[in-house]
């Protein structure tokens, strides 16, 4: 047995404590740094958007003068788009995800699949916008509307939405599915009445946070040709539409030659950070209620 002096093991503890409490301060800095940036960024936002929003822009419509200008169908835009992302990610995402993890074989077939699906969740989300450009708006013709809007944000957060599944449903106790079983329920019966409600909250959290994402996204729109200025209201999913992201965008350009669009891009961010910071708030409580649950 090799013997190690005192004053040896000291420097090591030494060390050990010297490069702990260098992480500690370099991860304190870190936290520090975001917050003061974020800090700034919403006080600049609220400082030149915040009396820019009342009723009137909220209610109206665009309009070619700064002073009259509403958001109304940027926010029935984003509404319309998020009736076909969420129908759309929940079914697919989640039934993809029941058979990735309880109906398919173990094998390399389930490993290409899965290791598709991780990639895909890091694809830059303008490559989703191409897509839903070839498929949507030229391949079944349907244009710049809401439906081949809404089609191309469920494949962008589609993965994230079978990735947040898929551990929603690993995170299960295997004693609940086994205890069913035991009983004599089917392979169906234990997933609908044991597996899914214990993993819902979960599968809810992720599902919240992907709209959260597909509502503040404008790359893919962009691409699909979905207009920046949009008049009319739109009242289907086959009318043209804006949203919220898209309208940003146009201001934030249009403020080079009109100084008061900058100001309405800022009332409209706060609009957007209102929104998403209520999806948040709910994704938050649903997980702190049902954590603990089993």
């Amino acid at each position: 047995m090799k013997y190690v002096d005192a004053e040896t093991v000291q420097k090591k503890m030494n060390t050990r404590l010297f490069i702990n409490n260098f992480a500690k301060t370099i991860f304190l800095l870190s936290t520090i740094f975001g917050l003061v940036v974020l800090a700034v960024l919403v006080f600049r936002v609220l400082s030149q958007g915040a009396g820019w929003i009342n009723v009137d822009f909220l209610t109206g419509r665009l309009s070619t003068s700064a002073d009259r200008a509403g958001i109304f169908g940027a926010v029935l835009g984003t509404l319309w788009l998020m009736l076909v992302v969420a129908p759309v990610t929940m079914i697919i995402g989640v039934g993809t995800a029941i058979y990735l993890e309880a109906y398919a074989k173990k094998g390399r077939l389930q490993s290409f699949i899965q290791a598709n699906i991780s990639n895909l969740a890091g694809v830059p989300s303008i490559v989703f916008g191409i897509l839903g450009l070839t498929i949507f708006v030229r391949a079944l013709d349907l244009g710049s509307v809401v439906l081949a809007g809404g089609l191309t944000m469920s494949l962008l957060v589609l993965p994230i939405v079978v990735v947040a599944s898929q551990e929603a449903i690993r995170a299960v106790p295997a004693h609940l599915s086994e205890a069913s079983y035991g009983m004599g329920a089917t392979k169906w019966q234990t997933i609908k009445n044991v597996i899914l409600p214990a993993a819902l909250p979960g599968i809810l959290t992720g599902a919240i946070l992907s709209l959260s994402r597909a509502i503040g996204e404008t790359a893919p729109l962009v691409v699909i040709g979905i207009p920046a200025l949009l008049i009319p209201f739109p009242g289907g999913l086959m009318d043209r539409f804006t949203v919220l992201p898209m309208q940003i965008y146009y201001w934030t350009i249009d403020s080079a030659l009109v100084a008061e669009y900058a100001n309405l891009a800022a009332a409209t961010i706060i609009v957007l950070l209102f929104v998403l910071f209520m999806l948040n708030s709910i994704a938050v409580i649903i997980r702190n209620k049902f954590q603990k649950r089993y």
